[in-house]
């Protein structure tokens, strides 16, 4: 179908039997007069291909659901959560080129290895284009590679990628020199080396997932940026460790969800996702921020997110969190950078959307565990 559409090297006719050989090659014979039916349709009709769209005025839900090739259950929780016309600019952002997101070292912004702008030079000798992200300053955009390892700087470790909504979130803790920081679902680790980068070498950053492959996608990002206060543990979020009790300043609870702010990189989620899998998600959630509360020290922070775009998972649950534990929601904006204050929600929470703002779907919600007096 690809062919038919986009490409002009093959005839029609030439696509069609290539499809149906293709079949039976492959094992689907029952098949082969489905593929021949689907394709000579369409190579028949691709000019006129749009006229068969839903009516945009009388089915405006199934008009998008198909123009977007998403799940209309989807569609429809987003116009009533956002409205249609931010939900419209969601789904043109979903289908998108995403740039890659770069953090830069600390150190190379504090000049060493030749300092940012030598970093910079490099990668436009190679023929990238970066471009510094509006929200913060040590983000840039990168166009133009072909594959990240073989950007300049990255064996270095000089860079790592990460999207600008995941900095934000690490923003958002409030991390100071000394702090000890866990990261309960660290994988492949983004948060948890960022955390440690604003250690500067001091304190120690404690990063946790549930198996060793995760595991060791969070030592080899460590290993390569030379950070040596970063240690890993393969430990199930679920359940509770008592050597731990009250021991953080910062806990970093970015935690399974669905990933419908993601789909712009990950299509194939909206094409697995069930509405019964999505009703257990803030089940995980709860039973995970239910044992990592409790490692947070007195006055301590703990920053749960998400990349996801979806009140069940986000909103629904800061408020179920903050009626049943002893903490307080802290207002984030001083930590937002330049971002849009558009995208604040109630309780000082973040709610990113593909297409409004220039990340990811992401949520970000910073809590503060009161003292024992309280």
């Amino acid at each position: 179908m690809y062919q038919l559409l986009f490409m002009d090297g093959v005839p029609d006719a030439a696509v069609c039997n290539e499809a149906v050989k293709l079949a039976s090659k492959r094992k689907f014979g029952q098949l082969k007069g489905f593929v021949n039916g689907v394709l000579r349709n369409i190579a028949r009709k691709k000019e006129t291909i749009g006229e068969i769209y839903p009516d945009r005025e009388k089915e405006p839900l199934r008009y998008l659901s198909v123009v977007y090739s998403m799940p209309e259950f989807l569609v429809s929780m987003w116009i009533d959560a956002y409205g249609a016309e931010r939900t419209k600019r969601m789904l043109d952002a979903m289908l998108a080129v995403h740039p890659v997101t770069i953090r830069v070292k600390q150190e190379v912004r504090e000049g060493k290895h030749g300092g940012t702008e030598k970093l910079l030079d490099r990668m436009r000798d190679a023929g990238i284009v970066a471009q510094p992200h509006p929200y913060l300053d040590y983000a840039y955009s990168l166009t133009h590679l072909e594959g990240v390892k073989r950007v300049p700087g990255f064996e270095e470790g000089l860079f790592t990628v990460q999207d600008v909504s995941s900095m934000l979130a690490v923003e958002c803790a409030g991390i100071r020199e000394g702090d000890f920081v866990l990261d309960v679902c660290a994988a492949p680790g983004g948060k948890g080396t960022h955390a440690a980068e604003l250690l500067k070498g001091t304190g120690k950053v404690l990063c946790r997932d549930i198996s060793e492959e995760k595991a060791a996608l969070i030592r080899e990002n460590a290993m390569r940026l030379g950070l040596a206060n970063v240690e890993t543990e393969v430990f199930d979020g679920t359940v509770y460790d008592a050597s731990l009790l009250e021991r953080a300043d910062v806990v970093l609870a970015d935690l399974p969800c669905s990933g419908l702010g993601i789909l712009g990189k990950k299509r194939d989620i909206k094409y697995n996702i069930t509405l019964e899998g999505l009703q257990e998600l803030p089940k995980l959630q709860k039973q995970l921020l239910d044992t990592v509360w409790r490692y947070v020290k007195p006055q301590g922070t703990l920053v749960y997110s998400t990349c996801t775009v979806r009140r069940e998972e986000n909103e629904e649950i800061v408020q179920w969190f903050l009626e049943n534990y002893p903490f307080e929601p802290e207002d984030i904006r001083g930590f937002l950078g330049n971002v849009p204050e558009s995208g604040t929600e109630g309780n000082g929470c973040l709610q990113l959307l593909p297409g409004v703002h220039e990340t990811d779907g992401f949520f970000i919600a910073r809590f503060v565990r009161k003292s024992r007096e309280a």
